[in-house]
């Protein structure tokens, strides 16, 4: 079995550990759905280099992991005042549309309109005006 494969769980992410882990999985799908979820980039060794993937562009960073025991992927938006926003959802595409739409400078409360996974966690008045 795989470094990969192991990570990840092949009953869970089959298509993950196809594709190599999550972060080359986001970056496909971003491509895929012509959107600009912002530079993708994953921890350089460990587990975490297939678990967990960082979506990052001027306005902060969108962290995403995996679930360990049912498939499904978590989300944190965040800048540097802290986390701002968090959720899970099972649909890889609406992770990449929400790092899309947070790159673009998409309100929290818009966010949390449009994405109804998505949970308002802080106030941060510069998000919100952005």
């Amino acid at each position: 079995m795989s470094d990969v494969s192991t990570a990840l769980g092949v009953r869970l992410y089959p298509d993950l550990v196809e594709l190599g882990g999550l972060a080359s999985a986001l970056a496909l799908t971003a491509t895929r759905l012509q959107l600009d979820a912002g530079r993708i980039s994953a921890p350089e060794q460990g587990r975490g280099r297939f678990t967990c993937a960082w979506l990052t562009s001027e306005r902060g960073t969108v962290t995403v992991r995996l679930g360990s025991q049912a498939r499904y992927f978590m989300v944190d938006l965040a800048t540097d005042g802290g986390t701002r926003a968090c959720g899970d959802t099972i649909d890889l595409d609406q992770v990449v549309r929400v790092a899309a739409a947070w790159r673009d400078g998409t309100s929290l409360a818009d966010l949390t309109a449009r994405f109804r996974f998505v949970d308002h966690v802080s106030a941060d008045p510069v998000a919100e005006t952005a």
